[in-house]
C-alpha cells in the first residue's frame, strides 16, 4: 500500500510538472508577431527540446519499452481560403481549399511515462478551386515536425496533449486557366498543437487516434497563401 501511494504522490507531481512545462514552453515559443524571424522561435523550440533530452534522459520510462515508431493515416482539412492573383488573366481569385490526404511516420521516445518527444516526416495535400471561374489548384505540402507530448498513462489508455514545431516544403499547382503554373516556396516553419488518445493491445502494439491544428504560411511568387488547418489521423504504433 506505501508503494502504490508513493507511486500516485510521484506521479502526480509529474503530471503537475508537465503541466508547468508545457504552460512554460507555450511562453516561451509565442507565435511570433509580424516583426519577428519564425526562425529564431525554430531555435527555441531545439533548444528546448534538447534541454529536455538531457533532464530526462536519466530518468526511467515505465516498464514498457521506451522507443516507438508510428504510422498515422487520415485527412488534412484547410481552414483559410486564400487569394490569388492573375489566376486568370490579370483578376484576383479567392481560392476555396478542399479536404484531402494527410500521413506521417514518426520516431518517438518515452524520457518518462509522462513525458515523450516525436519527430516525424508526413505529406497532405488539398485541391482549390474558385467559386465561379475555370481552373483549379493543387498544394502539396512535406512537414518535417518536432513535437513534445504530455501524457497521462490510465492503464490500457494514454490520452494526451502535444505542442510542437515543422519546416513544411510546399508546391503550388495552378492549371485549367489562363495562368497556368507550378511553383515551390522557401521552407516554411510552422507550429502545431493537438491532442490524442493511444489504447495498448499489447505492451508493443498500441492504436490510437489524433487531432491536430497547424499554423504555416508558405509564400508562392511573393504571395503568402496560409495552409492552417486540421488534420485528423489514426495511427498504428510499434514500441521498442
Amino acid at each position: 500500500m506505501k508503494s502504490r501511494r508513493s507511486f500516485i504522490y510521484l506521479g502526480c507531481i509529474g503530471i503537475i510538472a508537465a503541466l508547468t512545462g508545457c504552460a512554460a514552453t507555450l511562453l516561451m515559443l509565442k507565435i511570433p508577431t509580424k516583426g519577428e524571424n519564425m526562425k529564431i522561435t525554430c531555435m527555441r523550440f531545439v533548444v528546448f527540446a534538447i534541454a529536455l533530452v538531457g533532464i530526462a534522459s536519466t530518468v526511467s520510462a515505465s516498464d514498457k519499452p521506451s522507443s516507438y515508431l508510428v504510422f498515422k493515416a487520415g485527412v488534412y482539412s484547410p481552414s483559410e481560403k486564400y487569394d490569388l492573383e492573375n489566376f486568370n488573366g490579370g483578376t484576383t481569385s479567392r481560392l476555396d481549399p478542399k479536404t484531402g490526404f494527410d500521413g506521417e511516420i514518426a520516431l518517438g521516445h518515452y524520457f518518462l511515462p509522462i513525458l515523450a518527444l516525436e519527430l516525424g516526416v508526413g505529406y497532405f495535400e488539398s485541391k482549390g478551386s474558385p467559386s465561379a471561374e475555370p481552373g483549379n489548384t493543387k498544394l502539396k505540402v512535406l512537414p518535417v515536425l518536432a513535437t513534445a507530448k504530455a501524457l497521462l498513462p490510465l492503464g490500457p489508455l494514454e490520452p494526451y496533449g502535444e505542442f510542437g514545431m515543422g519546416a513544411y516544403f510546399t508546391k503550388l499547382d495552378v492549371s485549367g486557366n489562363l495562368s497556368s503554373f507550378s511553383g515551390s516556396s522557401k521552407v516554411t516553419y510552422g507550429l502545431h498543437a493537438g491532442v490524442g488518445l493511444n489504447l495498448d493491445l499489447t505492451d508493443a502494439l498500441f492504436l490510437g487516434v489524433e487531432g491536430r491544428y497547424l499554423w504555416a504560411k508558405p509564400s508562392f511568387g511573393g504571395q503568402d497563401v496560409k495552409i492552417n488547418g486540421f488534420t485528423a489521423t489514426a495511427d498504428l504504433g510499434l514500441r521498442y
